[in-house]
């Protein structure tokens, strides 16, 4: 019999014994485990563990046979009179083989720091090797490059904190920067090692092939070990389904953001006609760049990129304070050289703020663009800029698409596309962040940077400037390279801590300049926060329940409201709609006895969804409706708040929640226009540890729709625009009532915070007939007749250089 949960994830040394050996992985339920070492028995112990990442419990969730193990084995001091180590899951007379290595292979890694690589990218084109991984031993890790004649390679390298890596060893403490990134900008012959060492002389070597063939003849190895030890366990059958599951994952694999990028850059020739071209409006454009502590490489790159931009009428404002030699002698001469470029010199005893403040008064330009100081410009940022100033004149801010450029400035990664103007996710985050630009009367007029919001002080600006803009234009366009940083251990943590709580004061500014009351919190990451609101009303909410039959999914639907939710001020609107069944009208009578809160209202038609809810609404004397489908179940007890806390909000119309399917996997997440073809949910079925595409799963923000599976809306506002429109019976009734709200004004904002189970599809079914399917169609069609625009071309909440093939965020297909 084969099982499913057979299988080692893991395998490893202790770190502070060699003679003891670490096995994790998965066995069958009701097994143990056994050693031996050439059919003698070896001391082993283990013990069941509880996952540690949501990876783990994610493949827990799906287990039906199986437990999560740690085995320990100790291991002789004279292994080498040894050739083979095998550890078999057993119970009774049933012995399975479970892991299999020969002695050799431990003896390399006996002693050793432990690492793994997670990348390797050998481009011979570019003449590019980048590395990433991790190492752990007993204290610091080095990590060293070495050419095929064994002689030092001089390298930067950057190290990061894994608290993932942390986790995995709990025998002793490791260094929380023990994540690593190496990269080379030339090949230096066919093959390059990466050496992690300790002090002690430990050291464990990864042979890396540079040329084409010892690349594939490295990966052809890999894998094939991994084959051999899966076909041991597993038997030939199972290795050929796992060959066939990963071969269609590549064929659907993500787009390689390395290779998308240069195709999506202008071409020579493209440059060469943005030089040509003639604007009607051709403003000023002053670069302010605040120089504290840029190394001379890096400062040379945000020079050069400045100075190799397409669009020529700008200048470039370096404010700086006390300076190293090396660099000051650089600016003199590039003043001297370039007379758009010009170095002010400040104060020692001026702030940051003031600092940058003294440089945007100083600017000769119409508009202003900041740049950090080892942060690269494309050479179109700024002829994109004034090509989208032309075609919206009234714009006063503008931002781009950006991603992280290595600290050697050859390697793009991480990008950030993001959607049009979003106030609800810029209060989450600063999504805006780079390249950022504004007209300067808007700077003059909200007042420049202010010192008392330190390493925040350009979100508070942006959050300023939004406000008072007459117009807010996003350029869907990568024009800013921002570098990845090399802070360390403390450092990068007291960092993060200062920034997050300069960007809660950020947050919490804009909205007392509003006067909505509101507090504002951390989110889950670094960089995310969470805004409650407190209103002092606490109004009526309507919650309005279509339901036909299936009074075990409305049983349950209002029990969890009852039972979970701390805001009371709310009645029951149930609609019944034909029902056929007797034990259904006799659950009725007992639910209006039972709660007064509760009134039965009986639609006598065929079955339309948007004609339900409009009469359900006509019985309910709430200031605000919640449209709730029967087969939910809430999971917050503040659920209503947390809805009522945006949808109190004078510019909103609409808040939606997060849902989950039953197996705790994403339902909905928002809505984007023209996933299939038409509309869709985002995220759908991604586990519920996931945060998705930059944290969006989490964060509070605006969309073109949210489902009505779940929604509040503003009486007053559901009456201005009709209700939901009858034409659209069954699907779409919630997208078109979206978008009749959000073409009125008002804002639809999605609230992670409010979560529910969505039993989908319990009480309709599907689309699975001749006359359903017809039916679907007609509605797709009546859809797209209402709103051509909307459907003509990219969702403003999504990136037209985003997929509509796939909901997950990722990357077009090139």
């Amino acid at each position: 019999m084969r099982y499913q949960s057979l299988e080692v994830e893991r395998d490893r040394f202790y770190l502070n014994d060699p003679n003891k050996y670490s096995v994790h992985g998965l066995i069958p339920g009701g097994f143990s485990l056994e050693a031996d070492l050439d059919g003698v028995s070896a001391a082993l112990s283990w013990e069941n563990r509880e996952p540690r990442n949501a990876v783990e419990r994610l493949k827990d969730s799906e287990l039906s046979d199986g437990m999560r193990v740690e085995a320990c084995i100790t291991l002789p001091e004279n292994l080498d009179s040894y050739k083979k180590l095998t550890i078999y899951a057993v119970k009774g007379k049933e012995k399975l083989l479970w892991h299999q290595v020969k002695v050799r292979e431990l003896l390399k890694q006996r002693g050793k720091p432990q690492f793994f690589i997670e990348e390797e990218r050998v481009d011979r084109k570019s003449q590019i090797v980048c590395i990433s991984g991790w190492a752990a031993g007993e204290g610091h890790v080095f990590i060293k490059l070495y050419d095929e004649g064994k002689k030092p390679i001089q390298c930067r390298v950057q190290r990061m904190s894994r608290v993932d890596v942390k986790s995995i060893y709990q025998e002793c403490p490791i260094e929380e920067e023990c994540g690593f990134y190496v990269e080379l900008d030339h090949i230096p012959g066919k093959y390059l090692y990466l050496v992690m060492g300790t002090k002690k002389g430990e050291k464990a070597i990864y042979p890396v092939g540079l040329s084409t063939s010892r690349a594939f003849q490295g990966k052809v190895m890999k894998y094939g070990k991994k084959g051999m030890d899966y076909f041991r366990v597993h038997g030939v059958r199972a290795l050929m389904r796992k060959g066939m599951n990963k071969l269609s994952k590549m064929e659907n694999k993500a787009v390689d953001y390395g290779s998308w990028l240069p195709k999506h850059l202008p071409s020579p020739s493209e440059l060469k006609k943005q030089q040509k071209t003639e604007f009607a409006l051709s403003p000023t454009i002053s670069v302010v760049v605040l120089l504290t502590h840029a190394g001379l490489k890096m400062l040379v790159q945000l020079v050069e990129s400045i100075q190799g931009q397409t669009y020529g009428n700008w200048e470039l404002c370096v404010v700086c304070q006390g300076l190293a030699d090396d660099i000051s002698r650089y600016l003199n001469r590039i003043e001297k050289e370039d007379k758009r470029i010009r170095v002010i010199r400040a104060e020692d005893s001026l702030s940051t703020s003031a600092c940058l403040n003294k440089a945007v008064n100083s600017s000769i330009g119409e508009y202003v663009a900041f740049c950090g100081q080892e942060d690269v410009l494309t050479a179109h940022a700024l002829f994109s800029c004034v090509e989208a100033l032309n075609g919206k004149p009234d714009g006063e801010v503008f931002y781009s698409d950006e991603d992280r450029i290595s600290i050697f400035g050859n390697h793009y990664q991480k990008p950030h596309f993001k959607p049009d103007f979003n106030l609800d996710l810029l209060c989450t985050t600063n999504y805006i962040s780079h390249l950022f630009a504004a007209k300067k009367t808007l700077l003059e007029k909200v007042g420049l940077f202010r010192e008392e919001f330190g390493t925040a002080m350009y979100y508070d600006l942006i959050f300023r400037c939004v406000e008072q803009a007459k117009e807010i234009c996003h350029i869907p366009r990568i024009l800013y390279h921002w570098r990845l940083r090399e802070d360390y251990g403390e450092e990068r943590l007291g960092k993060e801590q200062e920034l997050n709580l300069a960007g809660m004061r950020a947050v919490q500014a804009h909205f007392d300049r509003l006067s909505i009351p509101a507090t504002v919190f951390e989110g889950e990451y670094p960089g995310l926060y969470r805004t409650r609101y407190h209103w002092q009303e606490k109004p009526l909410v309507s919650i309005l329940i279509p339901n036909k039959d299936h009074i075990e999914d409305l049983e349950r639907c209002i029990s969890a409201i009852e039972e979970k939710s701390t805001y009371r001020n709310l009645e029951y609107i149930i609609i019944e709609n034909n029902s056929t069944e007797e034990r259904t009208f006799t659950y009725y009578k007992q639910l209006e006895e039972k709660n007064p809160r509760i009134r039965m209202v009986y639609w006598d038609g065929p079955f339309n969804y948007s004609a339900i809810n409009n009469f359900g609404a006509s019985f309910a004397k709430g200031q605000y409706y919640l449209l709730l489908n029967n087969d939910t179940e809430v999971i917050n007890p503040d659920w209503i708040e947390e809805l009522l806390g945006y949808c109190m909000r004078p510019d909103v119309g609409i808040v939606g929640a997060r849902l989950f399917y039953e197996d705790d996997t994403v339902q909905h997440a928002g809505v984007i226009l023209g996933f299939g073809s038409i509309a869709g949910h985002c995220f759908v079925q991604q586990p519920r540890s996931n945060s998705g595409y930059q944290h969006r799963i989490i964060s509070a923000q605006d969309y073109s729709a949210v489902t009505a599976a779940c929604m509040m809306v503003d009486r007053k506002v559901f009456e201005e625009v009709g209700g939901l429109s009858e034409e659209l019976a069954v699907a779409f009734n919630d997208i078109d009532f979206c978008l009749k709200v959000g073409a009125a004004g008002y804002r639809i904002v999605y609230n992670p915070y409010v979560e529910l189970y969505h039993y989908e599809s319990k009480s309709r079914g599907l689309e699975d007939t001749p006359e359903k399917l017809a039916r679907f169609q007609k509605e797709i069609e009546t859809l797209e007749s209402r709103w051509p625009e909307a459907f003509a071309k990219t969702d403003p909440y999504y990136n037209p250089n985003l997929t509509l093939k796939s909901q997950d965020f990722s990357l077009k297909k090139i």
